[in-house]
């Protein structure tokens, strides 16, 4: 008795862990859907002039509005688009009278990457979100400045590259800059929100629990009778 009490116990404690932690997962998707949803908020706001002290956790996605020259120099991060393929982000620097930034302007696929040439023209108004991508680590390559393909946007590397701040603007707004660039805003799509299938892996985890749980006592119970 004192055996078949003890495996009960186990069984439905190992069930409750399961199932809190089930729990907890749901209450995290939860919390993950509304940073989405103020994310997606935050991104279609009205747009604002680029602010003078730039905080990167404050200002990310924060809708700006930005006028200047962009320059013949670009840089091309290797990307790849569904029903594309592989292609290019194409950043640009844009000249300022109150500092140098890097615009995004958008994508363009690997063939009609060849051959891609930009000069300087009239100052360009362009709306766009701040964001300051964590795209790197230990594995990322390091860019080949032969061939011109990054492998990440390092806004750091990039702004040394093209002699800018640390400031990148993607494009959402913008007259033609001419090219078959087209723009790649901002989205939460790449946010990772897994909880869901988390949640569900717990509870089943936890039924699995149960069942075998049941089955043990059960043939324990038996080999008792017998």
């Amino acid at each position: 008795m004192r055996r078949f009490v003890f495996l009960l116990i186990v069984g439905l404690g190992g069930a409750a862990i399961l199932i809190s932690l089930g729990i907890w997962q749901v209450q995290r998707l939860s919390w993950k859907e509304s940073v989405i949803a103020d994310i997606n908020t935050r991104i279609a706001a009205e747009a604002v002039a680029l602010p003078t002290d730039l905080d990167a956790q404050r200002d990310a996605y924060l809708p700006v509005e930005v006028t200047g020259v962009l320059g013949a120099d670009y840089l091309r991060v290797l990307v790849s688009q569904k029903q594309i393929g592989a292609g290019y982000r194409i950043i640009r620097p844009m000249q300022r009278e109150t500092g140098n930034i890097m615009i995004d302007i958008g994508f363009v696929s690997v063939a009609d990457a060849d051959g891609l040439r930009f000069e300087e023209g009239p100052p360009q108004r362009i709306v766009g979100n701040l964001q300051w991508p964590q795209e790197t680590d230990g594995f990322t390559p390091e860019p080949d400045l032969n061939e011109n393909i990054w492998f990440a946007r390092d806004v750091d590397a990039m702004a040394r590259a093209l002699n800018t701040e640390p400031v990148l603007v993607v494009r959402r707004e913008a007259a033609q800059l001419g090219g078959p660039v087209s723009p790649m805003p901002v989205d939460t799509r790449l946010i990772p929100n897994d909880h869901l299938q988390y949640a569900i892996t717990w509870f089943s985890l936890s039924a699995i629990w149960l069942a075998m749980t049941a089955i043990f006592l059960r043939r324990r119970s038996g080999t008792n009778k017998s």
